[in-house]
């Protein structure tokens, strides 16, 4: 049913790398039940409950943490746990008593993954932040944008802290965590920085930037940061995009023929002298022609070429087709599990819960009496949606 099948997750209810971290978990069979507050909070974003995809595949239970009854009954869950994820800055679950001593005190080989921006640790770890501070710490941030004088660093969406350095690491951490907990028998805390992961991704830069490969003082003059001509996109006649790959002489000169390239351009592709005028004869080549037809002449071949589709072209291309990259729940396009299992192969996610959705019925399954849970919703400890 999925490589993670029997393996059983709390969340802590939280945002950004939290929730997709859980989600990669639950995607792969892991039964991930998220610890909500009584009322639903986030980032203001233009989202209900329906549309939070990285929700997906798990169940709701609403208790009131600062409540002894609503607090207990996260511990009595915890106690049956494999994995716990948190993510709350530095000292919130402790304050709680959902700290990872509270947590082992119960479950000794619970793995405590904890998901920060700065870490457990250091003189920042108390400040507030967002994906973009993060990485502006790491180098990454400065080195993303245009070569324009005077134009700031352009912020990658929030992939490269939220998700890329934060969620997959955290994800890794607890998988690593728990092939040790094999050996040993023990739990253990997980602390995740964005920070650290992050920094973690710029690792070749930094071997680039020690061998004298990299201009940190400049932007988009580099190889693989659009400084190389034969490494970005371009516009088309429709005033669409197209983007170019081909770092390798031997796909660079399959370009060259293909477009119509001249040939010294190809001889000279690593000689920095030609770069605006190779940039100049590739700008007015793809602006020949539209996107469509560009991808009828290099779809498929070794010119590493790929048009740039937005969000709703990127589910109905072919190859993503092909794939089963994408698929629809309750009326909903969205990216498929990743990565793919030969043979333990995930049931599709259920769609994202209601706050409070399973409050009853997995308080039962922790061995909680239905007078017991009854009391815990008449006190307010916790909540039941839709009400019994």
């Amino acid at each position: 049913m999925g490589p993670l099948q029997g393996l059983r997750v709390i969340e802590l209810a939280s945002i950004g790398p939290g929730p997709l971290c859980a989600m990669l978990l639950a995607d792969q069979g892991a039964d991930v039940v998220r610890i909500d507050r009584l009322q639903p909070s986030g980032l203001g974003l233009d989202l209900d409950e329906t549309q939070d995809i990285a929700a997906r595949g798990r169940r709701s239970v609403a208790l009131d943490l600062k409540h002894p009854d609503g607090l207990a009954a996260a511990l009595a869950l915890v106690a049956g746990a494999d994995v716990l994820i948190e993510g709350w800055r530095p000292g919130v679950a402790e304050k709680l008593g959902l700290g990872p001593a509270d947590c082992h005190a119960l479950n000794p080989g619970l793995i405590y993954g904890r998901m920060t921006g700065f870490g457990q640790t250091g003189p920042l770890a108390a400040a507030a932040g967002h994906d973009i501070n993060y990485i502006a710490l790491t180098g990454a941030l400065h080195a993303i944008g245009t070569a324009q004088p005077g134009s700031p660093p352009v912020p990658p969406l929030n992939l490269v802290g939220d998700y890329g350095g934060g969620a997959l690491y955290l994800a890794f951490g607890v998988m690593a965590a728990l092939f040790e907990r094999q050996r040993s028998g023990r739990g253990q805390v997980v602390d995740a920085a964005m920070v650290d992961g992050a920094a973690s991704l710029m690792t070749l830069f930094h071997g680039l930037a020690a061998g004298g490969g990299w201009n940190t003082a400049q932007r988009a003059s580099n190889l693989l940061d659009g400084g190389a001509p034969f490494y970005g996109c371009y516009a088309t006649s429709d005033e669409r995009w197209v983007s170019i790959g081909p770092l390798e002489p031997k796909f660079f000169a399959q370009l060259a023929g293909l477009i119509g390239l001249p040939a010294h351009f190809v001889s000279g592709q690593y000689d920095r002298e030609t770069w605006p005028a190779m940039r100049a004869a590739l700008s007015s080549i793809f602006a020949s022609r539209t996107r469509d037809a560009w991808c009828a002449l290099l779809e498929g071949t070794d010119a590493c070429f790929a048009p740039v589709l937005d969000l709703h072209e990127a589910t109905g291309h072919a190859h993503a087709e092909a794939r089963g990259a994408y698929l629809t729940i309750n009326g909903l396009r969205q990216p498929a599990p990743a990565p793919r299992f030969g043979r333990s192969v995930a049931e599709v996610p259920s769609p994202p819960p209601q706050l409070g959705q399973h409050t009853h019925s997995v308080l039962r399954e922790a061995g909680l009496s239905d007078d017991h849970i009854a009391r815990l919703l008449a006190s307010g400890a916790a909540r039941q949606n839709p009400a019994p």
